[in-house]
This record gives C-alpha cells, structure tokens and sequence, in this order.
C-alpha cells in the first residue's frame, strides 16, 4: 500500500511541477502582452476590451499558481494529527 501511495504522490508532484511551469509560460505571454498594448497607448475600444481581457486571464492565471503551489507544499507535508504508516 505504500508502494501504492509513493507512486500516486509522484504522479501528483510530476503533474504539479508541469502544470506550474505552464502557468509560468501563459504568464510570462499574458505579461509581454499587456507591456505590447502599453506600448500602443492607445484607448480605443479594441484596444482596452484586449487589456482587460488579458488582465483578468493574467489574474486568473496567478491565482491558479498559487493555488498549484499550496496543493503541492499540501502534498509534501505529512498530515498533521493523522496516523502515520
């Protein structure tokens, strides 16, 4: 059962670890994005639906990280008050 439980958490902390480096890259896209339209300074109205767009989806982004991020410490941390194997 512990061989069992062992190769889930590696499975889980493979799956954590790609998943955080994609959201690093859509990241790092959604931020040279916004500097572009920065850039433009331009505020017609295609313009700052796309800022905000991008805003919202850089938002969202950071907060699936972070959410990534405390499921992977989670999962490396031993259970506190649970019995132990």
């Amino acid at each position: 059962m512990d061989k069992s439980r062992d190769a889930s958490l590696s499975i889980d902390e493979a799956l954590i670890a790609e998943g955080t480096a994609q959201l690093n890259n859509e990241i790092k896209v959604l931020e040279n994005w916004l500097a572009e339209l920065e850039s433009v300074k331009s505020d017609d109205t295609e313009t700052l639906a796309a800022r905000k767009s991008y805003t919202d989806m850089l938002t969202s982004r950071r907060d699936m990280l972070n959410s990534l991020s405390e499921h992977g410490l989670s999962q490396r941390e031993p259970s506190l008050g649970g019995p132990s194997s």
